[in-house]
């Protein structure tokens, strides 16, 4: 039965007086707007988080998760495409490192912080083994084919594939994902729905209507500010990383962990309440959106545009990406998780950003 509820005052208040705040900074960029703006930007973040979670609660599993990956990666489309087309220096390698990071943070970091949190929660947590797996064999055919196979044509420019195959490529990238979602959402949807009832959450009066239609529109608003507070941060935080010597790789990856943050909170304060499934449903889908939907939309912009991109990483890169693949498999291979899984997967997520700062 739907139930009136009240959205906490905050969660709008913060992303109506971010909008004001990102207009003014077309009259005054002084660095206290800017620093006001980074404490808007986490507060949108937090907003988001709040917001997701009540349509998830609403429209139920998985689609709560469904919703805040599109979301989110729709957002994380728009910010590439937009600095692609601004032009500047690395702009044809900007969208293969943002995907990257973003693949590497949700996989490692994301995944193996729910791990870590939820082996000292509660020793171990279960899990539906065949949505995990028809998710990880997605995931894995589809970085092969845009991230790695790029090195190994020869009709283009190392790590650049033609026309035709960016055009094919795109076509399988969303093939598969569309394969997932209708698996996830119609086929087997038993397979990722949660294993235990145990959370409280899921004894929690479900909003009404209303209540969750505003929380949509709160929820896009807040996202679409966490991306244009983070473009307009992102020129002050290159010249910093640079002037600290670090390459500048490290921006795309810090704003990628920013565009990131809601979907790993969700999937934390999920893990906190023994619904790793749900936790599992949000890092992994995210994943898949991000790169299954990315490089379709940028292989578009590439085409029409002219502009050159570059899709293949280096084989540092590739040995990482493997070996986290390789870890997460197997990790997640038995349906039940502990707390070394997640040690191991930060380990290679600490690996990841190091060599990324030292290459």
């Amino acid at each position: 039965m739907d139930t009136k509820i009240t959205l906490p005052k905050w969660t709008m208040l913060i992303p109506a007086v971010g909008i004001i705040g990102y207009f003014l900074t077309y009259m005054d960029d002084s660095i206290y707007l800017k620093i006001v703006l980074a404490f808007i930007l986490i507060g949108s973040v937090l907003a988001s988080v709040h917001h997701a979670e009540v349509i998830a609660h609403k429209v139920g599993e998985p689609f709560g998760t469904i919703i805040l990956a599109i979301a989110i990666t729709t957002i994380e489309v728009a910010l590439i495409v937009s600095l692609m087309l601004s032009g500047g220096e690395g702009v044809s390698e900007l969208a293969r490192d943002t995907v990257f990071a973003a693949v590497m943070i949700i996989i490692t970091a994301i995944v193996g912080i729910c791990l870590l949190k939820g082996g000292i929660k509660f020793k171990e947590q279960q899990y539906k083994l065949h949505g995990v797996n028809a998710a990880l064999i997605t995931l894995m055919a589809i970085m092969v084919m845009t991230l790695i196979l790029p090195n190994f044509t020869v009709s283009g420019p190392a790590g650049e594939y033609t026309v035709n195959q960016l055009i094919f490529v795109s076509v399988v990238s969303i093939v598969l994902y569309s394969g997932f979602i209708f698996v996830q959402t119609v086929r087997h949807r038993d397979y990722f729905l949660p294993k235990n009832s145990s959370s409280e959450d899921e004894h929690a009066p479900e909003p009404n209507k209303k209540t969750a239609t505003v929380s949509l529109l709160f929820l896009l608003v807040s996202l679409g500010l966490v991306v244009l507070l983070a473009k307009f941060l992102s020129y002050d935080l290159e010249h910093i990383v640079l002037d600290l010597g670090a390459p500048k790789s490290l921006v795309g990856v810090i704003i990628a962990a920013i565009v990131l943050l809601p979907e790993g909170l969700a999937a934390y304060r999920a893990v906190s309440s023994n619904r790793l499934q749900t936790s599992l449903n949000l890092a992994l889908g995210s994943a898949l959106a991000s790169i299954g939907l990315t490089i379709p939309a940028v292989a578009i912009v590439s085409i029409i545009s002219g502009m050159p991109l570059v899709l293949g990483i280096d084989a540092k890169s590739m040995i990482l990406l493997m070996l986290s693949m390789l870890t997460l498999i197997f990790s997640l291979a038995t349906g039940r998780t502990n707390v070394q899984q997640g040690v191991v997967l930060l380990v290679i997520f600490a690996s990841y950003l190091f060599y990324t700062v030292v290459p």
